[in-house]
């Protein structure tokens, strides 16, 4: 049986030797075998070679920025150019796992420290900054920004996506919700390490989030960095993850400060802005682009914007190029020349500066605790020296946190020790007042002043106290805040009890929110109080305020510091002549201010700001627009320096706003040739017309006065009253605008008449230049005091100059414009700007321009401020009165030459006392201009002297 089978099987066997199946199982188990072994040697001997390059041999497209325009001035210098730098980079390829974190913040914690270690930072482009208290606070302060921030933090599309709590959220909140979410947390501790550091984690965090929606685009992570960190990340590839040097086009500036204004910056594109654009647009842009930000960097992107290229590429497993698939080659964007002079432009700048400065020390004081309301003329303000050693910790020109660093210099370390003495036993006493209390007219005035900040604090900044809900009618309202016979305690005591209080924003102080008592919620914000006043910077500032004015900081601590701090070269005379008391601190400070090491900008004393702008009123074309104090661009650009953005933000001196064309004032007396056109063409004066003026206007109530008053100018014509600039003849020709034909005095009727001649001026819309400008007011009310450049006139210097451009040249209002022309990058000229006329005012006679440029003309040769001045020139100042306690503003508008204008420049400086200072600078502008004099001698690197000022005006 057994050898049957044995033989069955082997004649099956015979079969299948010679059948064609065995040939093609054969070939199967052989092909078989070669591919398990194959499978083998590339899975197990091979895999983790394989692994590696199967996950970084990826194709890749990325988008290849253009080469954005230059800017320069009529002249052909260069304003704004392109520079190429090294930047370090992250592409973010790590994989989406529990590790992430851990992985990408040690990458990140090792690109910090090499780049920190040779002398580099890393961005720092965040809505978050450190104040100078070492506390989280936005670096927008403005409602809109701030909560565009939230939004973008939270995931948002809308603001009104956020819940009331996200809205409400303070920088602390979103730092730890950014830290550690558990769904979208960074993995950060936000207990273990210091705030700068976390907040530099953060920085990049969210930066490489904000790009994470893209795939293969880069996070620049430190921007212009050097050689020697370049090759020292290059090093350190292994450990870096992701991370490059790579070459990147940055923007610069040349001589920034004089050109910030008008030129602004460039940035990164924001979800907003991106949004805003057109269907069109939006196919040019990306959210990774950098545009324009501010002033004509932003007005113009689209025509400086260069094309896009392209590349397709393959890279290796250490994210070398292998193969480039396509190359796509970039654009250069087109080159813009302004009509701005840039000699003339910083000359400007200069000599405003050098004026604002000797206006500053001519004030100067050496006492301590000055009340200007005691003052019966604002002209006699002085600048106490206390309020400038304040200066110094207020606008922070020296910085109160580093008095308690380790590294803290001797002097930083004793006056910190007052400091913080002070600020233990000032919230004690504060505490107690307010738990017990005195009338608010009894308190001294330092007790005053806390008192004041915090019912700011519960009501502007924390919202405790709802200003929408209190009744500012309500009697106690009234007893606190007009009466002042009522004390804190009691006024928020009776807001708590009349709802105006918001117990929600008290839940980490009160125990029981929902069926708490008065004194409960009342218990809850003193503790809010504490809690706030130990850790908020302005409260430190106030109290640095209060211990200079009682010397228990002394100036000469003050000024010690600016060496300690290296805000100034170390001079260790002067130094040790501080702290020994060998040096006087007010003659230190005097001659700071004198050289200029010390800026008027930096105190932000009044007077701090001023402007002008000067044009070709033939053309429009502006040849200089100057806004002091400037700023430096270069720090906004590129990737946003944030804790320097606020500082020009919060700055008191206001770097960051256009003096020029945001700021607006009354037009003072430099208005008076809109009411002598409108009163020559009216018909109610001629040019042999004589008013009289008896120093007060007595045609209406209250009777206005001429400055000349208690004296009077007599019987005067158009000329003569342009001439020595008589407020009573301009109100005689506002009161007469205003008369009917019945003899009847209408002020309405006059302020009609008077605004259809501004209007006509220009003076009702902005002047036409490419950068914000805030509108203009024409005065609706007061016909009399409105013929004066009072009423409710309120224009900016741009628009001022416009109108004063249209006086020199006879009635053509042109649009004023800072642009001159546009070329490719190969010099050919894309387009060329011309003159856009805007109005003609030809129903004006001949004769009426005649007689108002003949009174402009006198005035400039009444005036001892042009004497000496071998050139005609026309003008007319002005003075704006703010209050009783600050001084006027300071206006000059004029032209040169007189009889054939070639240019025209209005000048304002802002609580600037005496409108003879900005007549100082017309005058010098147009002998800059004109070369009539060595630019040595005019901008002199010191304050400038102050000419013999003019009586009144």
């Amino acid at each position: 049986m057994f050898k049957r089978f044995i033989k069955r099987i082997k004649e099956k066997g015979h079969q299948l030797v010679e059948s064609r199946l065995f040939i093609l199982i054969l070939l199967f188990i052989i092909l078989s075998a070669v591919l398990i072994g194959r499978l083998f040697y590339l899975q197990i001997v091979k895999g983790e070679y394989y692994l590696s390059n199967y996950k970084l041999q990826i194709r890749k497209t990325r988008e290849i920025a253009g080469t954005r325009g230059n800017i320069y001035d009529r002249n052909g210098n260069l304003l704004a150019y392109n520079e190429l730098a090294y930047s370090v980079t992250l592409e973010d390829d790590i994989p989406s796992d529990e590790n992430r974190n851990t992985t990408l913040n040690q990458t990140l914690e090792n690109v910090i420290n090499i780049v920190e270690a040779h002398g580099d930072s890393v961005i720092s482009d965040f809505g978050i900054v450190l104040d100078s208290a070492g506390n989280y606070q936005f670096s927008k302060t403005d409602e809109t920004s701030r909560l565009r921030f939230i939004a973008d933090v939270y995931g948002k599309t809308y603001v009104d996506d956020l819940t009331e709590k996200q809205k409400n959220a303070t920088p602390d909140d979103l730092m730890h919700y950014l830290c550690t979410d558990d769904i979208y947390g960074y993995g950060i501790d936000d207990t273990s390490e210091d705030k700068a550091h976390i907040l530099k984690l953060v920085n990049l965090r969210y930066a490489i989030n904000l790009n994470s929606f893209q795939k293969y685009i880069p996070t620049v992570l430190a921007s212009d960095v050097s050689d020697e960190t370049a090759a020292a990340i290059m090093e350190n590839l292994d450990m870096l993850e992701g991370v490059n040097i790579e070459e990147e086009s940055l923007r610069r500036y040349t001589d920034s400060k004089y050109f910030a204004s008008i030129i602004g910056y460039t940035g990164k594109i924001s979800q907003d802005e991106y949004d805003s654009l057109d269907k069109k647009s939006k196919k040019k842009y990306s959210l990774s682009d950098i545009v324009g930000k501010s002033g004509l960097e932003q007005t113009l992107d689209q025509t400086l914007q260069g094309a896009k290229g392209s590349k397709i590429f393959y890279v290796d497993s250490v994210g070398k190029v292998t193969d480039v698939v396509s190359y796509k080659e970039p654009g250069a964007g087109n080159d813009v020349y302004l009509t701005i002079d840039k000699d003339l432009q910083e000359e400007t700048y200069q000599l405003l500066e050098e004026k604002i400065a000797g206006i500053v020390l001519s004030k100067l004081r050496n006492v301590m605790n000055y009340d200007p309301s005691t003052v019966d003329d604002s002209k006699e303000i002085i600048i106490p020296v206390d309020d400038a050693y304040n200066a110094f910790i207020a606008n922070e020109i020296i910085d109160e946190a580093h008095f308690s660093a380790a590294n803290a210099g001797q002097t930083e370390q004793e006056v910190y020790a007052v400091f913080a003495a002070k600020k233990t036993s000032a919230i004690e006493s504060i505490i107690n007042e307010l738990n017990g209390g005195t009338a608010y007219k009894d308190l001294p005035d330092e007790m005053k002043a806390y008192e004041d900040y915090i019912e700011q604090v519960l009501r502007d900044k924390s919202g405790i106290l709802v200003a929408d809900s209190i009744d500012t009618s309500d009697e106690t309202y009234q007893a606190w805040a007009k009466q002042e016979t009522i004390t804190l305690n009691q006024y928020l005591n009776y807001a708590i009890s009349k709802n105006w209080v918001d117990s929600s924003k008290l839940s980490n102080y009160i125990s029981s929110e929902k069926y708490s008592d008065a004194s409960e919620v009342y218990q809850a914000i003193l503790r809010y109080l504490q809690d706030y006043l130990s850790s908020d910077i302005n409260f430190d500032k106030l109290l640095y305020k209060y211990l200079i004015k009682s010397s228990g900081i002394s100036g000469a601590q003050i000024c010690a510091i600016v060496y300690e701090q290296g805000v100034l070269p170390m001079d260790e005379a002067a130094y040790n002549g501080l702290r020994s008391g060998t040096v006087d601190s007010y003659s230190w400070l005097y001659s700071k201010i004198q050289n200029l090491e010390i800026t008027p900008g930096q105190l932000a004393l009044e007077p701090c700001t001023g402007s002008a702008v000067v044009s070709d009123p033939n053309t429009g074309e502006v040849l200089a627009c100057v806004s002091y104090p400037g700023y430096d661009n270069n720090r906004l650009a590129n990737t946003m320096d944030s804790a320097y953005y606020n500082q020009l933000v919060t700055g008191l001196s206001r770097p960051f706003y256009n003096n020029a064309t945001q700021e607006k004032t009354a037009p003072g007396s430099t208005y008076k040739m809109v009411s002598s056109i409108a009163g020559l063409t009216e018909g109610v004066i001629t040019g042999s017309t004589y008013l009289n003026c008896s120093g007060i206007f007595d045609k209406v109530t209250p009777s206005p006065k001429c400055w000349a008053y208690p004296n009077a100018h007599g019987d005067l014509t158009i000329v003569d009253a342009l001439k020595v600039s008589c407020n009573n003849f301009f109100y005689e020709v506002g009161y007469e605008l205003g008369t009917d034909a019945e003899g009847n005095y209408d002020s309405d009727l006059g302020v009609e008449k008077l605004a259809k001649y501004a209007k006509e001026f220009g003076l009702g819309e902005t002047s036409g230049l490419e950068i914000p400008e805030s509108e203009p007011q024409i005065s609706d009310q007061y016909a009399v005091q409105s013929a004066i450049g009072q009423g409710t006139n309120n224009y900016t210097v741009s628009q001022l100059n416009r109108y004063v451009a249209t006086v020199a040249n006879r009635g053509t209002v042109y649009k004023l414009t800072l642009i001159d022309k546009t070329t490719d990058s190969n010099g050919k000229i894309i387009k060329e700007y011309e003159p856009t006329v805007v109005n003609t005012m030809d129903e004006i006679s001949s004769n009426s321009w005649d007689l108002v440029h003949q009174g402009m003309i006198s005035m400039v040769q009444y005036d001892a401020t042009f004497s000496g001045l071998d050139f005609s020139m026309a003008g007319k100042t002005g003075t704006a009165q703010q209050s009783t306690v600050h001084p006027d503003h300071a206006l000059f508008v004029g032209f040169a030459p007189a009889e054939k204008p070639e240019i025209a420049l209005a000048i304002r400086i802002a609580n600037g006392y005496s409108s003879s200072y900005a007549a100082e600078i017309g005058r010098d502008i147009v002998r800059a201009k004109f070369n009539l004099t060595d630019k040595a001698e005019l901008v002199t690197g010191h304050a400038a002297g102050l000419g013999t000022a003019i009586a009144g005006d």
